[in-house]
């Protein structure tokens, strides 16, 4: 009976070597079988608006590079912290994907608090910008933003402009617009772009700050485009000029939409959803498609995202402070 317990330590001695000796998994090998089962997209916001249709057109190139199916799911609420909160205690599988936009930089300076930190999220990838825009209704007597800076201090604050809602990136970026020009508006929140839009082609305000979409209805001549929010012309819209050009310097805002993940994913899996997003992203039909909502596919390494997060909450808390904007 001795023999045989020694017999069996030395050979589980032997087995517990080869094992040591034996090379690790590489974390290439282990991304490679990821994923192995549907991976879902969280979007804060309703089916069919432009995150959502970011999200799907993104997904779908995924969905045949990993041969999973990526599927959307919408959680809107509470300017996008529903959803986000929801990524935010997943399973850090790599199985759940939250496309976050511009609100998750300035959600924690809005809100008295929030159902989870910014440092629950693990940033992926960008996946695209877009330009926010400037109109006037065409019975604006404002035809740039010069003139209507000027029209603005002629009228000592009785000018409005209309956004799609309080805390919003348009709503920031016109209360931004305001601090550096020096000039007066009253804001005129809205629930979307489109209901604000009503009133702008209507003339009931002023001023209308919302995203690229908006281009269809200055090409079919029922707005007045007066200016891109972004700091150089946008190759989507050449023809507007940039706000900064009619002499509101370093005036520079900027539309994303980016992947992150919850915190403590591996980061095999987060090299590779980084990876395989560019690959998709770089797409001639993805890039046409996104292009054709007013995006503009970029990608970027996770680094870089988290780099452009720090940037984009230090912008905006100086605005937001000075603005006294806060949210329940």
């Amino acid at each position: 009976m001795k023999t045989a317990i020694i017999v069996d330590r030395r050979r589980l001695v032997a087995l517990a070597a080869t094992f040591a000796l034996a090379p690790p998994v590489s974390r290439a090998a282990f991304a490679q079988a990821w994923p192995s089962r549907p991976v879902r997209v969280v979007v804060p916001y309703a089916a069919g608006g432009s995150t959502d249709t970011v999200a799907r057109i993104t997904a779908d190139r995924l969905s045949r590079i990993w041969g999973q199916q990526v599927v959307i799911e919408n959680k809107p609420g509470a300017g996008t912290n529903i959803g986000a909160a929801a990524v935010a205690s997943s399973d850090p599988d790599g199985y759940t994907m939250f496309i976050g936009t511009s609100s998750l930089a300035t959600s924690r300076l809005l809100y008295r608090s929030l159902p989870y930190a910014i440092s629950d999220l693990a940033p992926v990838t960008l996946v695209c910008t877009f330009p926010l825009l400037m109109v006037a209704p065409n019975s604006s007597l404002a035809k740039s933003v010069a003139e209507f800076i000027a029209l603005a201090r002629e009228k000592k604050g009785e000018v409005t402009f209309a956004s799609p809602g309080v805390g919003t990136v348009p709503h920031l970026a016109g209360e931004l617009f305001k601090q550096i020009s020096g000039v007066e508006m009253t804001h005129v929140p809205y629930r979307g772009d489109a209901p604000a839009l009503a009133d702008t082609i209507a003339g009931r305000v002023d001023l209308q700050i919302g995203g690229s979409g908006m281009l269809e209805q200055i090409r079919s001549g029922q707005v007045r485009g007066l200016a891109v929010t972004t700091a150089k012309r946008s190759r989507l819209a050449p023809e507007l000029p940039t706000v900064a050009e009619a002499g509101v310097p370093d005036f520079d805002v900027t539309g994303w939409f980016a992947f992150f993940v919850p915190a403590r994913t591996s980061r095999a899996i987060v090299e590779k959803i980084h990876i395989d997003t560019v690959t998709a992203l770089n797409d001639p039909t993805v890039k046409s498609n996104l292009e054709n909502i007013g995006m503009v596919a970029v990608g970027s390494t996770p680094e870089e995202l988290a780099v452009l997060l720090k940037a984009e909450m230090e912008k905006w808390s100086t605005v937001i402070k000075k603005a006294n904007i806060a949210l329940d």
